[in-house]
């Protein structure tokens, strides 16, 4: 009798033992997924503790860098465990992605909070000089920039959370 090829076997044939890639995004890429979540809900909580610390609503904040819980420690977290969960942590892709992870948290928490402390110190210069200086009118520097340690380590703890509950629910 004939064979029938049918169209999984030409897929197996194709991508191996493996199924074909998706070609819709966000159902099936849990780690994407994850860390768009995690950012969403890391901005949409700064206004919250933003009230709880100087009793005031400001929904700017959740467009702004800097405050608490950091969303770029938020995501790049939920990135990172995602895909340790999907593909587990001896794959390449965790490895690329805890390095990004590590990256991004030791500059949020080092280079950016620093510039941050910079531009505070020089507003406050430039509110010094006389009206008349040059300078007097210039527009202020942005302060809030980057992350305290906490804000780090909250925001690592946000996007793990993001990532597991995401990956138990899927």
């Amino acid at each position: 009798m004939d064979e029938v090829m049918t169209v999984a076997d030409a897929g197996r044939a194709l991508y191996g033992s493996s199924s074909p890639p998706s070609h819709n995004l966000f159902p099936h890429n849990l780690p994407i997924f994850s860390a768009f979540l995690a950012l969403a809900l890391a901005q949409f909580l700064k206004v919250f503790t933003n009230w709880y610390k100087e009793k005031r609503w400001d929904t700017k904040l959740m467009m702004s860098s800097g405050g608490m819980p950091s969303s770029h420690s938020a995501t790049v977290t939920a990135l990172s465990l995602a895909i340790a969960l999907e593909e587990g942590a001896g794959s390449p892709a965790f490895a690329i992605a805890l390095v990004l992870a590590c990256i991004v948290m030791y500059d949020a928490s080092g280079v950016r909070l620093h510039a941050g402390r910079q531009a505070e110190l020089l507003n406050q210069i430039v509110c010094e000089f006389p009206p008349e200086h040059p300078l007097s009118t210039v527009k202020p520097l942005r302060e809030l920039l980057g992350h305290t340690p906490i804000q780090v380590v909250a925001g690592a703890i946000l996007g793990c959370v993001v990532a597991y509950l995401m990956r138990s629910t899927s």
